[in-house]
């Protein structure tokens, strides 16, 4: 961890406030040019576009499971979930039309009646790992103990400022996890969405989603929502259209984990400027492979501008990258296969030194030597 201090200190500008002021002088600017040149102006044509694609998927996902081909039905019901939820992700930040209740009811139509995921969950974590990207003790997107470590941070356990201060300790199970998680990525990524459906629930039913005033219908509109999904997933498909055990358990197991690349890409991901482009990287695609990410492969324009719609971030990169240049701070720009290997690299670097960690323990223990002095 000093190291990589030493380096950011290297690195990037100067935290002095006469250097920080000037970015953030800079960074207010681009705001005001971004906002002049129309990039929070939604095109509602490109969600034209997406919902002939949204039918398109779910209406194979209607067909093949009319004809019994039950797996195929899964992939297509997978598909649908994976291309829908990036629509809810607007709404959430309310980049469609920007009216609070408009996009509250698209987003809770897409994610908690379609997806059975809840969209004030989402809202309530999402905003702060925006506020506060990857830092261990406040972002809940990268708060995976034991089963993943992002940094060293970890190892004496943290008390988490989202979940109330519940600490994730850490035990003998990190140890073991944390190990292997370089291998175990991509196949947790892949059951990554039942914990969802666990985490909207908990949200719910928490004090965290009340709201007062205005808004106090989110909730019980909400739990409506995600209630219709599960008698229609549950019940409807699961339990009266799919015949076998092991064909539901099948159907259940394919349709979720053809979702796991959405989850694969949030991983993918000081004052304002300078902290959100230290910590997020864009990935680099050709245009027509735009709608496989959403558009949200650009996280770095994403972070420093959360509510324009997604659409326009490839127009808007080419100001983030002159705005960076002009500060100093490193625009971060991989390919897919690059932004894989570095994050496969960067656990296994931390499994690497828990290894050692471990090593280390045994061999105080077989001398009879605490290490406290």
């Amino acid at each position: 961890m000093q190291k990589e201090l030493l380096n950011d200190l290297r690195d990037y500008p100067s935290l002095s406030p006469e250097t920080q002021r000037s970015i953030t002088r800079k960074y207010q600017q681009l705001h005001q040019t971004a906002k002049d040149e129309g990039f929070y102006d939604c095109p509602y044509i490109e969600y034209g576009k997406e919902i002939a694609r949204y039918s398109t998927l779910f209406a194979l996902f209607i067909v093949a499971l009319r004809a019994e081909w039950y797996i195929t039905s899964a992939v297509f019901l997978g598909l649908f979930w994976h291309q829908v939820m990036f629509t809810a992700h607007d709404a959430g930040h309310m980049a469609i039309t920007h009216n609070f209740v408009t996009d509250s009811l698209i987003g809770m139509f897409i994610a908690d009646f379609c997806c059975g995921l809840s969209i004030g969950w989402w809202k309530s974590s999402h905003n702060v790992h925006h506020l506060v990207t990857n830092h261990p003790e406040h972002d809940p997107d990268i708060q995976n103990v034991p089963l993943f470590a992002t940094c060293p941070a970890y190892f004496k356990s943290i008390s988490s400022s989202y979940y109330d201060g519940f600490t994730f300790a850490w035990d003998s199970a990190a140890d073991f996890a944390v190990r292997y998680q370089q291998y175990t990525y991509y196949p947790v990524m892949g059951l990554a969405r039942f914990n969802l459906y666990i985490l909207s629930w908990g949200h719910l039913l928490s004090r965290r989603s009340v709201n007062l005033g205005a808004a106090s219908w989110t909730r019980p509109t909400e739990i409506a929502f995600m209630a219709c999904y599960w008698f229609l997933f549950g019940y409807l498909l699961l339990w009266r259209s799919i015949p076998t055990w092991s064909l539901r358990v099948a159907f259940v197991l394919v349709s979720h984990v053809i979702t796991a690349p959405l989850h694969v890409q949030i991983s993918l991901s000081q004052p304002f400027p300078q902290r959100q482009l230290r910590t997020t990287m864009d990935v680099a695609y050709p245009r027509w492979l735009d709608f496989i990410h959403g558009g949200l492969q650009f996280q770095a324009v994403h972070h420093l501008f959360p509510r324009v719609p997604r659409h326009n971030l490839r127009r808007l990169q080419p100001l983030v990258r002159a705005f960076c240049k002009d500060v100093g701070i490193e625009y971060k720009i991989l390919g897919f296969v690059d932004g894989n290997k570095e994050v496969l690299g960067r656990l296994g670097e931390v499994a690497g030194q828990v290894e050692m960690l471990i090593k280390c323990q045994k061999f105080m223990a077989e001398i009879g030597e605490s290490g406290l002095h």
